[in-house]
């Protein structure tokens, strides 16, 4: 077979298919310039499969005949596909015997797209899974092969349910591919009235919208963690406030805010050595932000932020928009 990944979700992906079946290549982004001193990004497939002995393509384009066609020779029985970030064009998905298999990170045909482990946790789900599909033209539209359940975490972020999820994948694989070979599996359609999408993160989808209510503000915090970092901004007249403030933890208070209040109103509240922050969200909740990062800073509990920085006693963030034009993002 011939595998194609990129993110930390394929690897262990990879390792299974090598555990069980000959790899014949391993198709990853090519490497990109990163950070500051624009060094080529190696991605983690790419390494793994050096280690493993595995041959490396690195195509810029693979819908370009010249960049697929060598995967065809020999002809693999299977593509597998995790986490890849191209589209594969309809004759690729056509070369293999039994099919191009797909390893997605969420039950089909909810989530379709780049991030659905990420956009579950923002929309408050409270369960998701791994689903082994056919690909076909579409993004994400093939027939389901195989799916497998798990309740999402209570305070799990992004981070860290994709990399639970990513060994449920490689398993669900295992077993999708000898199903495949045995003439187990019978492919079903997706449904496509109950289909949504989960597009690919930008930094303003971070942004905190107050108009929501707390609950559904600390599952973005969630989310949105290790990255790209939910935000808000400070009113630009707010004295001595920093513009930026990533959120990295955070957590709906049991209280209610004022009907009176306007959402992303905050305030000071606590003793002077254990000082917190409120802010009014929608449908009367509070939000609590607990470990904080203001611009240039290293991230903080929120009392020791408090306790270093001239922030009024009462005071309002940024709506979404607002803070997204504020910060660039």
């Amino acid at each position: 077979m011939v595998f194609l990944g990129t993110s930390a979700f394929a690897e262990p992906v990879l390792q299974a298919l090598d555990a069980h079946h000959e790899v014949l290549a391993a198709v990853t982004q090519p490497d990109r310039p990163a950070g500051r001193g624009h060094r080529p990004r190696v991605s983690r497939i790419k390494r793994l499969a050096l280690e493993l002995g595995i041959p490396v393509r690195q195509p810029e384009r693979i819908r370009r005949r010249s960049a697929w066609e060598p995967l065809a020779d020999p002809v693999p029985d299977v593509l597998v596909v995790a986490d890849y970030g191209q589209i594969l064009s309809a004759r690729l998905l056509a070369v293999p015997r039994l099919g191009a298999v797909n390893v997605h990170a969420s039950l089909l045909p909810e989530l379709r797209g780049a991030a659905p482990a990420i956009w579950a946790l923002a929309r408050g789900h409270r369960r998701t899974g791994v689903t082994t599909m056919l690909m076909d033209a579409g993004l994400d539209t093939g027939p389901i092969l195989l799916q497998r359940k798990t309740a999402i975490r209570e305070t799990e972020t992004g981070g860290e349910l994709l990399a639970r999820l990513a060994p449920m994948g490689a398993e669900l694989l295992i077993e999708t591919l000898a199903g495949l070979a045995g003439g187990r599996i019978t492919p079903r359609p997706q449904d496509e009235d109950a289909a949504t999408l989960a597009p690919r993160i930008r930094k303003a989808d971070a942004a905190l919208d107050w108009d929501l209510g707390a609950p559904a503000l600390a599952d973005r915090v969630r989310a949105f963690s290790p990255a790209p970092v939910a935000f808000t901004a400070f009113q630009p007249e707010t004295p001595g406030g920093a513009t930026l403030l990533r959120i990295h933890r955070a957590a709906a208070a049991s209280g209610s805010a004022a009907s009176t209040v306007p959402p992303g109103s905050f305030r000071v509240s606590g003793s002077r050595r254990a000082p917190c922050l409120e802010v009014a969200c929608g449908a009367g909740t509070t939000f609590r932000p607990l470990e904080v990062q203001a611009a240039g800073r290293q991230r903080l509990p929120i009392a020791d932020f408090l306790r270093g920085n001239a922030i009024p006693p009462n005071g309002r963030f940024a709506g979404a928009a607002e803070a997204v034009r504020l910060t660039g993002a």
